[in-house]
């Protein structure tokens, strides 16, 4: 406090009016003379977008034309332009944290209506900012320095795009995916929408150029165990699942499963989604990367009874690749960066039981289907049913698990178009006739409507309404009755088919809580990963160095995650090539000689940033985030808060309440 008024520092006050959403409601012509009659304040002053360049200028040149020691600016939340404030102040040449900001739209203007009430409140929260500030201290951020390496943790599109996003920028990756190849659920389909491009023509270059980049190490079958550290220095744990194969060793010559005693598959095939069987040695799917077949333990001869004839060690055995001894192992890595990329599940029908999946044979969910019109799928692209024959009635249910308060109340984004492609598909595979049966069309971006078009005008039936009830048709036919209301023809429609085809919607992952709780992170609704800001930061989250790319972050289609990964890697990329993090310096701290090492607040701490050393708490400044509940719980009082120390709230709660 070099120059002082009264004793007070030099104040300026600034009261924004944010367009007509402060100043419809509050009168900021009255705030800002009431605040010039403030103890201490030398300037204060009213203007439409203080955020604005003019605006921001006008604090500037305040600080330097009239000594001011502290600023307040009433506008707007924090969480928008607290740090262009700040900014401004320091370039104005006072330490940022000089600062103090009222949020008088918020928690004003936006939830009031009398303009007498508002405006006397807003006055009520500028005094209280104005007693704050002059307790305000000089305070520094500090610098911690960044890892240059990341992980993407899921080797779907998102993970995989991520991951050679960075890795083309020569930083080093490490890609964890828990299934033995990487190329998620896309590597499932047959053909994409609206351009129906082959999937595997589409994702196989990008998968075997993860594999043979040199700065990305891959790692199937593996998943994050544990995660310490902070920003820029992160120490992950993973755990390797054993394959049973040396996959050094391994050239994919795919003979093992050949002579495997098993001649006939008897595991449920997960990729075709039951609907073929497979051997206990197997590839994912002709195109898996890494091209490693996996010995199944649940399923093995060998692990099973030990009495297994181990034709596979022999004709293996110039390679050597076969290790029935493999067990778990761990890595323990450093990483600047995470970039979550889980992805989905689909919903399960069977928590729909009217709709018969399960019970009919011929209901099959929208993936299942994807699976048979595929060539490399159980039937190599031939849409037949169970019973063999080609269906040449085919009903097509959609929002099955989606905009239902029952089971999920979200739009998954993709079943509408999805359900057009595979109506598209069958008709041109089967020549059958094909019924949509939809709550409304939904068929936002670019191509997506003239796709709609397209399949109208090849003789899809659309009918508008919901299907309340699947059956069999009388007579032992094979067929089920689809029921539902055609809501633009005002009455009940029953209408037999062959096959019933489900587009269920997209859900969060089942183990979405415990990779939220591995990362430090929070779930939305529905359970999937919440973004720090779902305008403004969309990939970040609110644990600094974890960002989010595709479907783990609510539905979307394949453009849009590529795009949200691309983002994602971009994020992590500007962390990790700056070198260093800049730390807010309102962290929590320790007065160790009034510490009594009583550890109430180790347990307490959500960011695990106190330990006990030589009987006293510390607190580590690089993962305290200052959210204070150390401070509050603290017996002694020994711990303390940069920017919420006692006397900074004390005049706030004394500037509040002075005429009250």
């Amino acid at each position: 406090m070099s120059a002082e008024t009264n004793g007070q520092p030099k104040i300026g006050v600034y009261v924004c009016h944010c367009g007509t959403n402060i100043a419809a409601t509050v009168d900021v012509e009255a705030v800002q003379e009431f605040a010039a009659g403030l103890p201490g304040v030398t300037v204060s002053r009213a203007y439409k977008y203080m955020c604005s360049d003019p605006g921001q200028e006008m604090i500037k040149e305040d600080i330097r034309a009239n000594g001011l020691e502290r600023v307040v600016v009433a506008s707007c939340s924090p969480s928008l332009h607290e740090a262009t404030f700040r900014r401004a102040t320091a370039e104005g040449g006072i330490n940022p944290y000089y600062f103090q900001m009222v949020n008088i739209r918020e928690h004003d203007s936006w939830v009031h209506t009398d303009i007498a009430e508002a405006t006397a409140k807003a006055k009520d929260l500028l005094r209280a900012a104005v007693h704050r500030v002059r307790f305000h201290k000089p305070l520094e951020r500090s610098r911690v320095d960044v890892n240059p390496a990341v992980m993407v943790v899921g080797g779907g599109i998102a993970g995989i795009h991520a991951a050679l996003t960075l890795a083309n920028a020569d930083k080093k990756v490490y890609l964890v995916e828990r299934e033995p190849s990487i190329g998620g659920h896309m590597a499932q389909f047959d053909k994409t929408f609206p351009t129906l491009d082959c999937a595997a023509c589409i994702l196989t270059p990008k998968m075997t150029e993860v594999r043979g980049h040199p700065n990305i190490t891959l790692w199937t079958m593996a998943e994050v165990d544990k995660v310490d550290g902070y920003v820029g220095n992160y120490k992950v744990t993973v755990r390797h699942k054993p394959r049973f194969i040396i996959e050094e060793a391994c050239v994919g010559c795919l003979e093992c499963i050949e002579v495997c005693v098993f001649r006939r598959g008897k595991t449920p095939d997960e990729f075709n989604l039951g609907l073929s069987m497979r051997k206990p040695v197997y590839i994912p799917f002709p195109q898996a990367v890494p091209p490693v077949v996996v010995i199944d333990q649940d399923a093995c001869i060998e692990f099973r009874t030990g009495r297994c004839k181990k034709t596979c060690v022999e004709i293996c055995a110039d390679r050597n690749a076969i290790d029935f001894t493999q067990t778990e192992t761990f890595d323990e890595v450093e990483v600047g960066a995470v970039i979550l990329a889980t992805g989905f599940k689909a919903f399960d029908p069977k928590r729909t039981p009217s709709y018969g999946h399960g019970v009919y044979p011929n209901v099959y969910t929208a993936m299942e289907l994807e699976r048979l019109v595929n060539s490399s799928g159980p039937t190599e692209g031939h849409v037949t049913l169970r019973d063999g024959r080609t269906p040449e009635v085919v009903g097509i249910v959609h929002c099955v698990g989606s905009r239902d308060v029952n089971t999920n109340e979200h739009c998954s984004r993709v079943c509408c178009m999805y359900s057009l492609k595979l109506a598209h598909l069958i008709k041109e595979k089967t020549g059958a006739e094909i019924y949509n049966f939809y709550i409304d069309i939904r068929a936002p971006g670019k191509g997506m409507e003239e796709f709609y078009n397209r399949v109208a005008e090849e003789g899809v039936h659309f009918i508008r309404g919901k299907v309340a009830d699947v059956y069999p048709e009388a007579g032992n036919t094979g067929r089920v009755i689809l029921q539902a209301e055609d809501t633009l023809l005002g009455r009940v429609r029953k209408i037999p088919v062959d096959m019933v085809v489900l587009a269920t919607g997209l859900e969060a992952q089942a183990d979405a809580e415990a990779v939220r709780r591995t990362f430090n992170i929070t779930c939305g609704g529905g359970g999937f990963f919440m973004e720090r800001h779902p305008k403004l930061a969309p990939v970040s989250t609110f644990t600094d160095g974890i960002f989010l790319a595709g479907a783990c972050q609510g539905p979307k289609d394949i453009p849009d995650t590529v795009a949200q990964a691309g983002a994602a890697a971009a994020e992590a990329l500007a962390l990790v090539d700056r070198g260093f993090v800049e730390m807010e310096p309102n962290t929590a701290y320790v007065v160790t000689e009034e510490c009594s090492g009583c550890k109430t607040c180790i347990p307490l701490c959500p960011y695990t940033a106190i330990t006990r050393v030589d009987g006293k708490a510390q607190i580590n400044p690089v993962l305290c985030k200052g959210c204070g509940t150390c401070v509050a719980a603290c017996p002694s009082g020994s711990i303390r808060q940069n920017l919420f120390e006692d006397e900074q709230i004390y005049e706030e709660i004394l500037g509040v309440l002075a005429d009250a």
